[in-house]
């Protein structure tokens, strides 16, 4: 599940105000995209080809930006727009790229392992957490956003276990800038490894925390490892909510006070203890995706609109980086603790060093 909650109060500004309040941030992601157009074109006149792709230079640029600038109220509502909508409905327009023969592509046996990954992965870093001396539920926050789904994960565990508005906010901080980091370094990291595309992709699904951002790690790799990442990211995605169930059964161990509220998060929503919401469960983009895809499966998408589609999405995602770099201050590192920033860093080192393992292990060529 995507990390769409950078900037958690403007996504609720836009629930509550009109269209016309998204044009001036809107207008300044389109800015930075077209920035990031012409510094590609840039690249490929001078080295013959472009080393970073527009989807990377449209986070680094909107990142920079909101580093040594920090957007007003005028400008949220379209930030967070662009960085939570757009990436939604370019994520369901992917569908319509993607078939039933593509989805059963996946197999048992890799299905089989993006399970076992994401267990070891939720217990590997809540032993690491621990280890570092987190508190436990901040440790569980750490290990979930890392083994599923980054901020999305955080934000549909924390009501389980009863994680208050620090422990919250403290894990989102650092997965926000941590998750852009990872998409921008593992193009560099399959190029130094040698991975093929589809090594790559497979890396990218079984790493990056939000599904577009598969889409930005896995693009200088080409279509195929796209596809192949996306695919997997969506199994991890949907693991979501069998974690969930198994924590809401372990929830009253983990909560110290199961009858106070859950105070007001970082994520923009207040929630009691207990299950969360099926939405948080399986959001409405991955549906949309499955569903596009199964209308593609029965014909019933036009060939001939497939490549408008998918031309969309490609600049919905662009626009959509840009938005998400804006809504990303590299300073947040530094505030998010010492302990929090190790825990979340070896987990996705731990991680990383798995996905490898299992892509060899499977023998993805």
């Amino acid at each position: 599940m995507p990390s769409l909650t950078f900037i958690p109060a403007a996504s609720r500004v836009v629930t509550t105000t009109g269209p016309t309040r998204l044009l001036p941030g809107l207008a300044l992601c389109l800015a930075v995209t077209l920035a990031a157009l012409a510094l590609e074109r840039v690249e490929a006149a001078l080295f013959g080809r472009a080393w970073l792709e527009v989807l990377v230079l449209a986070i680094i640029f909107g990142a920079v930006l909101r580093t040594a600038w920090a957007p007003g109220k005028r400008w949220q509502p379209g930030i967070a727009f662009g960085a939570r909508t757009l990436l939604e409905v370019a994520v369901v327009l992917l569908g319509a790229s993607v078939s039933a023969a593509a989805l059963l592509a996946v197999g048992p046996a890799l299905l089989l392992a993006i399970f076992c990954l994401v267990a070891l992965a939720v217990l590997g870093g809540y032993a690491i957490g621990r280890g570092l001396g987190l508190p436990r539920r901040m440790a569980i926050l750490v290990a979930c956003g890392n083994a599923v789904c980054g901020n999305s994960a955080i934000a549909a565990v924390a009501p389980v276990i009863g994680a208050d508005a620090e422990e919250v906010a403290s894990s989102i901080a650092f997965t926000a800038v941590l998750g852009v980091l990872v998409v921008l370094g593992l193009p560099l990291l399959a190029v130094a490894l040698g991975l093929s595309a589809l090594q790559t992709g497979a890396l990218a699904g079984l790493t990056v925390y939000a599904v577009p951002q598969v889409l930005a790690a896995a693009a200088p790799a080409g279509t195929l490892a796209i596809q192949l990442g996306t695919l997997i990211k969506l199994v991890r995605v949907l693991m979501l909510g069998p974690v969930v169930l198994v924590l809401s059964l372990l929830a009253p161990r983990l909560r110290e006070d199961a009858d106070a509220p859950f105070r007001q998060s970082a994520v923009g929503d207040r929630a009691a203890p207990g299950c969360p919401p099926r939405h948080r469960l399986v959001p409405w983009f991955i549906l949309g995706f499955l569903g596009l895809a199964t209308l593609r499966s029965f014909g019933l998408v036009p060939a001939i609109i497939q490549p408008a589609l998918a031309s969309l999405a490609g600049v919905l995602t662009v626009v959509s980086m840009a938005a998400l770099g804006l809504g990303v201050d590299v300073r947040m590192v530094a505030r998010a603790g010492g302990r929090v920033t190790a825990a979340v860093s070896l987990s996705l080192l731990a991680l990383g060093l798995a996905a490898l393992g299992l892509i060899r292990l499977l023998g993805i060529a």
